[in-house]
């Protein structure tokens, strides 16, 4: 450089907002035809900026995402709100220029106002093409309007499919009046609260006593109840068999096979040895629930003789080839779609698949020949998985087990089935897992402690009791083998460049760890706000308040904190299990999800047929959206089952007494979890007496303006029972007694009017693998 002069100054430091629209535009112009790699260098390298001035860079950086503009996952930045290029929307109004509006259908309120989509609709539509309108569910392809301005739509949409059209109609239990007609409780919980609809004689159509049934409603009468007529008989509900079929019909869960479905179901041959290699003398075995009817995992284990790793382990897992029977854009694999998952109800199953597929052909029976896929993982002394091979193999079940039988033979009581395969198949089973666990506790995954109830009916189909199974290392062993495959399955097709569907789980976003801090010093915990978080240190946490009075609460705290799992096309890690790539391999008899993973695997290893059809990864982005909100669906539907079953049980104890806890706290009340049945009930802070109580979002807590007492997350509680509306899964408490916390400093002045009701927010379940 020439002496005299001065060196040119460094480019400024680019402002928050220019960071932002940089982190947008490159977003847009990448969409999912490639995975998004916006970080601090691809910034410093757009605005110039180099050397010690990218310090200057991430301190700027570091302050947006405490926060909350931008989220990091992994190495990656995104503005927070921003939308995927494909979302599940509802269409919900129109524009002043008659266009339709749409919102997504899921939103995290900590990323702020629900971002509203203008739909462009084709100038021509196709002859038999469904026509949107208000009400109804679509995938929707979107991409951000540029300089929108507030309250107005930041995005545009075009509609991919219609997933479901709006019900112009009320579902509800129908009541007969000995005069005729009769009258309908509706089964939703909000309609619940407004009271039952008359139905005129002649207006109840073939409806008899305890029919669920779907009716229009009909214009408001001034005074009485509002009217309405039976549309459509859903189904009876007789008995408590049949209270499933409410979930069923009000999320819109496909239980009827299609014809041609069942046809091609029905006319399946068993598969031969093609393109397979034979391990039916390896003596697999199943390890599945007491009760299960389908059997999709084999596992089996044996000391690694290799000299070279000493101590080590040789894990096979084999899964049922469904691949081999369902094949793309086969009547069952429109059928597998379309419904996502299979659904569990305590009554029924809803099977994603025909019983003669899911039951029969890709059953792993004990002693009968079935195809599988199946990974060999050679993991060393200290269950670090050093390879793994994938094999498109015929096998045959040794025997068929339950997680107590299996536990048992473990634990010195083998029964005649167990005892022979001691030696050959469990203790080996057992000791790989031992060398797998020290891994998953270096590993350090989310360790939730929440307790999952199961209910138990008689053989009317009433309840019998609610239990909380024992968890078992035979669960265990399962569960860590599952995972394990899982993630060689993502590795191997990441390794032949083959697009996948992976299992994803996103960090917490900075508001809610900002809340979590706040909520952790009101119980003298301290966590710097903004500080990354990693599953350790979580773990870290809840070991703190193990076995003191407030584990149960920072369990539920820590779960709230959590963001919910999903599938997609890209891929942004699983935070939950602590693990960089994850796809769900292990079951595709019940989630689609495993279906494509087993076909990419069989395209990609060349396996002959049954592998994916050519597709783009925009494509396989609108199958992720659609099972994704099918397992919501599914999970929904469950969760309301399980309300519906137990408030039918307690509907003729009214006014008794039960011991429980407060597992929810919202500006209108407190919501109560009861202790031996699992059972959720409100109680209305109008009747927790003449003190005004105010909701604090952070402590999780109701708190009296005046006296100071504080109702809190997780505090133990007696409540009286005082209304239940069975069909309708809702209870309503009184509070009796309960320990509430002092020390609150009453507000001065005048007493806060409510601003209006808190909706809580939904809970993803973290712990159960087959949620993961």
């Amino acid at each position: 450089m020439t002496e005299g002069m001065d060196a040119p100054a460094p480019p400024p430091l680019p402002t928050r907002e220019e960071i932002l629209a940089f982190i947008a535009r490159e977003r847009e112009a990448l969409g999912e035809k490639t995975p998004s790699k916006i970080g601090k260098r691809e910034i410093a390298r757009a605005f110039g900026i180099r050397g010690s001035d990218k310090i200057g860079l991430k301190r700027v950086l570091k302050e947006l995402e405490a926060e909350g503009a931008i989220e990091r996952r992994r190495k990656t930045l995104h503005k927070a709100g921003l939308l995927p290029t494909v979302v599940l929307a509802e269409i919900f109004s129109r524009d002043r220029d008659g266009d339709l509006l749409a919102v997504p259908a899921e939103w995290d309120p900590s990323d702020g106002d629900v971002p509203k989509i203008v739909l462009l609709l084709p100038r021509v539509q196709r002859r038999g093409a469904p026509v949107p309108g208000l009400g109804d569910r679509a995938l929707v392809r979107v991409e951000p309007l540029r300089d929108a301005a507030a309250h107005e739509p930041a995005y545009s949409g075009r509609i991919i499919k219609l997933l479901s059209r709006a019900k112009a109609q009320v579902l509800g239990i129908y009541r007969r009046d000995p005069q005729g007609g009769g009258r309908v409780s509706p089964v939703d919980k909000k309609m619940a609260s407004r009271g039952d609809y008359r139905i005129l004689p002649g207006d109840e159509s073939t409806a008899e006593e305890g029919d669920l049934v779907a009716v229009e409603v009909l214009a408001a009468s001034r005074l009485g109840l509002p009217s309405a007529r039976v549309r459509e008989k859903l189904g009876s509900l007789s008995s408590e068999r049949a209270i499933s079929l409410i979930a069923i019909h009000t999320h819109g869960i496909p239980n009827q096979f299609r014809p041609e479905a069942l046809a091609e179901a029905e006319h399946m041959r068993h598969a031969t040895m093609e393109h397979r290699e034979d391990w039916r003398d390896l003596p697999l075995v199943t390890i599945d629930p007491a009760d299960a009817k389908d059997h999709d995992d084999a596992v089996y284990a044996r000391e690694d003789d290799d000299p070279n790793n000493k101590g080590g382990h040789i894990v096979v897992v084999a899964i049922a080839d469904v691949a081999s029977y369902v094949r793309p854009h086969s009547q069952l694999d429109k059928e597998a779609l379309d419904r996502g998952n299979s659904v569990y109800f305590p009554d029924r199953v809803v099977p994603m698949l025909p019983e003669r597929i899911s039951n029969d052909l890709c059953s792993l029976r004990a002693l009968e020949d079935r195809p599988a896929l199946a990974v060999r993982m050679f993991v060393d002394a200290h269950g670090r998985k050093l390879r793994h091979t994938f094999h498109r193999i015929m096998m045959r079940s040794a025997a068929k087990l339950s997680y107590p039988q299996a536990q048992a033979a473990i634990d010195g009581a083998p029964d005649e089935t167990t005892a022979p395969l001691l030696t050959l198949t469990l203790r080996p089973l057992w000791a790989a897992y031992a060398a797998i666990k020290i891994a998953r506790d270096q590993r350090a995954p989310l360790d939730l402690d929440l307790p999952e109830r199961k209910i138990l009916l008689k053989p009317d189909g009433s309840i019998d009791r609610v239990i909380v199974p024992q968890r078992l290392d035979a669960h265990r062993l399962i569960e860590e083998f599952m995972i394990m495959a899982n993630v060689a399955a993502a590795e191997s097709l990441e390794d032949k460049r083959e697009m996948l569907i992976y299992r994803v789980h996103d960090e917490p976003t900075v508001e809610k760890l900002n809340n979590l801090a706040e909520f952790l010093a009101s119980i003298g915990i301290k966590l710097a706000k903004g500080q990354v978080l990693r599953p350790e240190q979580f773990n870290g946490i809840l070991k703190r308040v193990r076995g003191t009075e407030n584990e149960q609460l920072v369990n539920e705290v820590v779960l709230r904190s959590q963001a919910q799992a999903e599938y997609a096309a890209e891929n942004y890690g699983h935070f939950g299990l602590n693990l960089r790539r994850y796809a769900h391999f292990t079951s595709p008899i019940r989630r689609y999800a495993d279906l494509i993973v087993h076909r990419a695997l069989i395209k990609a290893l060349h396996f002959g047929h049954g592998g994916m059809p050519d597709m783009t990864r925009e494509q396989l982005a609108e199958i992720a959206a659609r099972i994704s909100a099918a397992e919501r669906r599914a999970m929904a539907a469950e969760r309301e089952t399980t309300d519906r079953l137990i408030a039918t049980h307690l509907a003729n104890q009214i006014g008794a007494q039960f011991e429980g806890r407060i597992s929810g706290a919202t500006r209108a009340g407190l919501f109560v979890k009861l202790a031996d049945t699992g059972a959720d009930g409100f109680i209305p802070a109008a009747t927790l007496g003449a003190d005004y109580f105010r909701y604090e979002e952070t402590q999780h807590a109701l708190v009296g303006t005046r006296s100071g007492i504080t109702h809190r997350l997780g505090d133990p509680v007696t409540v009286k029972l005082v209304e239940a509306a069975p069909f309708a899964g809702a209870l309503r408490f009184e509070l009796i007694d309960s320990e509430p916390r002092r020390g609150q400093r009453p507000l001065k002045g005048k007493v806060p009017r409510d601003s209006g009701p808190h909706v809580p927010k939904s809970r993803s379940r973290l712990s159960k693998a087959h949620r993961s």
